[in-house]
């Protein structure tokens, strides 16, 4: 990959000197793995230093609310960008859906737990369901989408152990404190300690989209704008592909 990402520099020109400051990446806990590979192999290629600031899209927003310095936002789900935008938070121009995602029911990897369908949810062996904060996290906001739309979400809320963001619920699985959770598919893919029991059809899901953007605010607008081009070139695209994302553009 790495040669590719210097061809990509060389053709978006010098570099922009970061001497003393890190470009500031506000990215949703769901792509950790991806970007940090990304952020590796761009500074090994000269590209400039990344720091990634990893968590639930809507703690991220309303921290770039709040004034913290951020470059670069990428976010879970169009709603938390969209309210960004309408403060005047982005620099316009630069907002653009990525990738796309889809939901996976997992379980501990010993369990027993059949889930041929969203229904068996409902069942007396699902005690309780581990889901990102539904009413603020993107990925629980879009798994109460898809319970709702199944019509079981009156049946389940009960059982639901809501946590900080998505790597939270699949950790509550992992560890066996809740029978079953819903993640983004890419996370059930990185555990060894969970098994995919149902794997929601892309169809009959939530649409799932991931918008990136620089910020209006951002100290290191060429530098961030490098990296969001470097974010969507085949390399870029290449490694999200690596760790299951669709790709909705490029």
């Amino acid at each position: 990959m790495r040669a590719s990402v210097l061809t990509l520099l060389l053709a978006l020109g010098p570099a922009q000197s970061l001497p003393a400051q890190e470009l500031n990446v506000f990215a949703a806990a769901s792509l950790t793995d991806a970007l940090q590979e990304l952020a590796a192999s761009y500074e090994t290629a000269g590209g400039g230093r990344i720091a990634l600031n990893l968590g639930a899209s809507s703690t991220l927003a309303r921290q770039i609310e709040e004034g913290a310095p951020a470059d670069l936002f990428l976010s879970a789900d169009e709603a938390k960008m969209e309210g960004l935008e309408r403060k005047g938070l982005l620099l316009p121009g630069t907002r653009r859906s990525v990738l796309s995602n889809t939901l996976a029911v997992v379980v501990p990897a010993g369990s027993r737990l059949k889930i041929a369908a969203a229904r068996d949810l409902a069942g007396p062996a699902v005690g309780r369901l581990a889901l990102a904060e539904p009413r603020t996290v993107p990925a629980g906001i879009y798994a109460r989408e898809y319970l709702v739309k199944q019509g079981l979400w009156e049946r389940l809320a009960a059982r639901v152990i809501p946590t900080e963001n998505v790597r939270g619920a699949l950790a509550a699985v992992e560890s066996g404190n809740v029978e079953a959770g819903i993640v983004y598919k890419t996370d059930a893919r990185i555990s060894k300690q969970v098994k995919v029991a149902y794997e929601v059809p892309a169809a009959g899901g939530p649409k799932i989209s991931y918008p990136f953007a620089v910020l209006a605010g951002s100290a290191h607008r060429n530098a961030a704008l490098r990296f969001l081009a470097y974010l969507e070139s085949p390399a870029g695209l290449a490694a999200f592909r690596r760790h299951g994302f669709l790709i909705v553009t490029g």
